[in-house]
């Protein structure tokens, strides 16, 4: 919906669901094979027969395809999907979303989307607690609307809570102890895989952000996300055509590396070395510069290719 401040912005799009294992290469091939009609209800196809799924997750699926980046939809009110090239890519590579390097591409996407994903936005751009309770969270998400957007525009309180809600069963599932006892269990998240959130205490009530490890990345795929990043801060006219890239702003951009996965600036530049050492940047620190100056001119999806080419 689009706020009085011109702001666009969207909460609760999820139906209460969050991302099921199988869903997203399910919807994918849904896609490919209706010609993207997946999602319309009409005298040939029935998107909760295709998909094997109720009214509401179908509608949930539909969001997620968009909001992951895998999916997009003409403006008009007709709900034919089309795959982006990212869609497109890991449809050709990895249509089973089995490979971790695109959970960590999913999930870039994904907490980078501030007009379809605001929660997700808030939580991992704007909200700064390493520490938090339901209550935190929930005041972040009113003030960023009430600065945005003004108290017209408050959303209604059910709706952050969902929010909420859906973000604890994206990254920590049911349980942790549930988790390890079943898990092949195709209820919880692929994107808990990542480690981004745990539990702080023994109440359940407190919850802690993680770092991404070091492990869970290579050379191009850190490429990939800086490249996308880049991408952002173009569109905002915000030093995206240039090759030296501050490192306080891969810490702490919206869209960054640094916020998207939860890192500080160690496990960051553990990670940026890896790049370093395959020469596709220079991380310059001298003179109090901290710069990273990017060797080899390539785009996002190149990135992306060459990453899925790497795996083999």
């Amino acid at each position: 919906m689009k706020k009085g401040s011109g702001m666009e912005m969207k909460f609760r799009g999820h139906e209460t669901f969050f991302i099921r294992k199988g869903w997203l290469g399910k919807g994918l091939k849904a896609v490919k094979n209706t010609g993207g009609e997946v999602f319309l209800n009409n005298t040939d196809t029935n998107p909760m027969d295709e998909l094997g799924m109720g009214a509401n997750m179908v509608k949930s699926l539909r969001y997620w395809m968009q909001v992951v980046g895998l999916t997009q939809e003409p403006a008009s009110s007709k709900r034919i999907q089309s795959l982006t090239r990212l869609g497109e890519t890991i449809n050709r590579c990895d249509p089973y979303i089995e490979e971790i390097g695109t959970l960590l591409l999913l999930q870039q996407q994904l907490c980078s989307n501030a007009a379809q994903a605001t929660a997700w936005y808030v939580f991992f751009n704007v909200f700064n607690m390493s520490e938090f309770n339901k209550g935190k969270v929930i005041d972040a998400f009113k003030n960023y609307i009430l600065k945005q957007a003004g108290p017209a525009n408050m959303v209604a309180e059910r709706s952050l809570e969902d929010d909420f809600t859906c973000i604890l069963g994206t990254y920590i599932g049911r349980s942790l102890s549930r988790r390890e006892l079943d898990p092949e269990s195709n209820i919880d998240c692929p994107l808990g895989e990542l480690g981004l959130l745990g539990l702080a205490g023994a109440d359940k009530k407190s919850y802690r952000k993680m770092a991404a490890a070091s492990q869970l990345f290579n050379a191009e795929l850190i490429m990939a996300c800086i490249s996308r990043f880049i991408e952002l801060q173009r569109e905002k006219d915000l030093r995206g055509t240039e090759k030296g890239i501050r490192l306080e702003d891969l810490l702490n951009g919206p869209g960054s590396p640094g916020r998207v996965f939860n890192l500080d600036v160690i496990s960051l530049l553990e990670i940026l070395e890896l790049a370093q050492m395959a020469d596709y940047l220079h991380i310059n620190r001298t003179a109090g510069l901290d710069e990273v100056n990017i060797k080899q001119d390539m785009t996002y999806i190149e990135w992306v290719n060459k990453y899925y080419g790497r795996l083999g």
